[in-house]
């Protein structure tokens, strides 16, 4: 680590139900939730352990009008596969755990990717990387 400067410890995303949103990204990315949080608030670890999401609860949420609209996404979690296969079959999983698809760039040759809504209507990418 860089010394005199602070150190990335996870993304943290607004959502009305924060456990529904968490169990959604639980499930897409195989990582585990901390115990002992309150249901307000909720962190997903990786496989190590590390903090990498967290979920916080809030009254309201207009979600994102993304790509277009008054409400910009102001942030996207970019996920990566290795292959286009992996794209195929995650693209499937997340539509069966809720994810709602924005766009379908899956056929670019150089970048193989598409754009997603989670169920709280973050935008999320998922592409061959």
């Amino acid at each position: 680590m860089a010394e005199g400067v602070p150190r990335l410890r996870q993304v943290v995303l607004d959502a009305t139900d924060a456990r529904a949103l968490a169990e959604f990204y639980r499930r897409l990315l195989g990582f585990s939730v901390r115990p002992g949080d309150p249901p307000e608030w909720v962190v997903l670890r990786d496989a190590s352990g590390v903090p990498r999401l967290a979920f916080q609860e809030v009254p309201e949420l207009p979600p994102p009008t993304w790509p277009s609209g008054p409400r910009p996404q102001m942030l996207h979690l970019d996920l990566t596969v290795e292959t286009r296969a992996e794209l195929d079959e995650q693209h499937d999983r997340a539509l069966a755990l809720g994810a709602r698809l924005l766009a379908d760039h899956a056929d670019d040759p150089e970048e193989p990717l598409r754009v997603y809504a989670d169920p709280a209507g973050h935008p999320f990418c998922l592409f061959v990387g």
